[in-house]
């Protein structure tokens, strides 16, 4: 799992069909210094808002976390963080 900042968000109007009504947010990475400032995008169903501090599941995880077993997720967010020292 990884912690990041929301940056800003994407809008899709052609996907596969699991992924029609989620919504895809940009994410930066945060924490060690070989991934800071890394960006990815991150499916979204939450409702984690641009500028909000985040928690990031990635490949199998990622899909189970947000209850898309069967889709083609390698990035969710799973939390907002609501206070964490030392983030950045």
């Amino acid at each position: 799992m990884l912690a990041g900042k929301v940056v800003g968000s994407v809008v899709s109007t052609r996907k596969n069909d699991r992924l029609i009504g989620n919504k895809f947010m940009v994410v930066e990475i945060i924490g060690k210094i070989q991934d800071r400032g890394r960006q990815l995008i991150a499916i979204d169903n939450i409702g984690a808002g641009i500028g909000e501090y985040v928690l990031v599941a990635l490949g199998s995880a990622a899909r189970i976390g947000c209850g898309m077993a069967d889709a083609p997720v390698d990035a969710a967010i799973v939390g907002i963080i609501d206070d964490g020292t030392r983030l950045e």
